[in-house]
């Protein structure tokens, strides 16, 4: 199993560290916080400088992820760049476009495949990291088509190991699903967070499990918000101009006619399809990696929202929606 190397240590990156040593691997850690990384330290794991673990990256021909947040990417990229530029490279990071793009800057020699594990919570830093926070989850692993095949083949043995299931999309395929699925509803949570907060002191008394459920997001620090939603500029603003439509519409009918029948039964259809994608059944294919072309059949896959469970050997096993 190769050894594992996560420059970062905070919800993220401290449950990849955590996760990948519950499944047997060897793994050692970075981070710029102090707290973080005394407390990994006394927990029992291996912490130093950057420096430090990108030489032993560089020695033991690791796996290094990249857990910081997107605007501290340029400057640990330098470093892998310069002391640990052929390691096989992930990365966690809520975008993959704008990684990509820094990858090629900083490290163009490294093999890299992005990565973007779907789970977290409104908690940050190593305390709030958790060894079974991936247990289910769908983890991203990009499949653009100059991906490299041995680094996709790692980071997505580090996300089963970790307890997920691998979704295999390219970077705009990527940051345009999440933009709609993640960024927009942070952002949506702000606007409702911030008008119940406008309600004053009765509003919030009242406040129930509707408004609570819709701001839980903004229970994170705004930095970190910030840094995912600005770093997926061109995709949110197509789906912030997606939301506004669809609000301009349901105001002007209940300006006109008093009704809401044609917001709400659309919400309600778009309920009803992802409680019935994650009821459906799959169909079972196995995916040769050695086909030359691999990476199409991967793209398919995730496209039609399937996702890669298993390795046996040179094949991925996959499952698809389906009878």
């Amino acid at each position: 199993m190769r050894s594992v190397c996560v420059i970062g240590l905070g919800l993220i990156g401290g449950s990849v560290l955590r996760s990948a040593a519950a499944a047997g691997r060897t793994v050692w850690g970075a981070t710029g916080s102090t707290a973080d990384s005394e407390a990994a330290a006394a927990d029992g794991f291996t912490v130093g400088s950057v420096t430090e673990a990108l030489k032993r990256a560089a020695d033991e021909d690791a796996l290094v992820v990249l857990a910081v947040p997107l605007p501290a990417v340029d400057q640990v990229l330098r470093q892998v760049g310069d002391l640990a530029p052929h390691c096989l490279l992930t990365d966690v990071v809520s975008v993959k476009g704008p990684v990509a793009d820094a990858v090629a800057r900083h490290a163009p020699e490294t093999r890299f495949a992005g990565g973007h594990p779907m789970a977290g919570t409104s908690a940050s830093g190593w305390s709030a990291s958790s060894a079974d926070l991936f247990r289910g989850a769908a983890w991203v692993v990009v499949a653009d088509d100059d991906t490299d095949l041995a680094a996709w083949r790692a980071a997505a043995d580090l996300a089963i190991d970790c307890g997920a299931h691998v979704v295999p999309v390219t970077a705009d395929e990527h940051d345009a699903a999440v933009a709609r699925i993640s960024h927009l509803p942070h952002v949506l949570a702000a606007v409702l967070a911030s008008c119940g907060a406008d309600g004053g002191p009765l509003a919030l008394a009242l406040a129930a499990g509707s408004f609570g459920d819709g701001t839980r997001v903004m229970g994170s620090r705004p930095e970190l918000v910030l840094a995912m939603c600005e770093g997926n500029r061109p995709a949110l603003l197509a789906a912030v101009d997606d939301a506004l439509g669809k609000l301009g519409a349901a105001r002007g009918a209940l300006a006109s006619t008093g009704s809401l029948g044609a917001t709400i039964r659309a919400g309600h259809s778009g309920r009803a399809k992802l409680t019935e994608l994650r009821a459906a059944g799959t169909a079972r294919v196995m995916v040769d990696l050695a086909d030359r072309d691999v990476i199409d059949e991967l793209q398919l896959i995730g496209a039609q929202g399937g996702r890669v469970v298993a390795f046996e050997n040179d094949l991925a096993v996959a499952e698809i929606p389906g009878d």
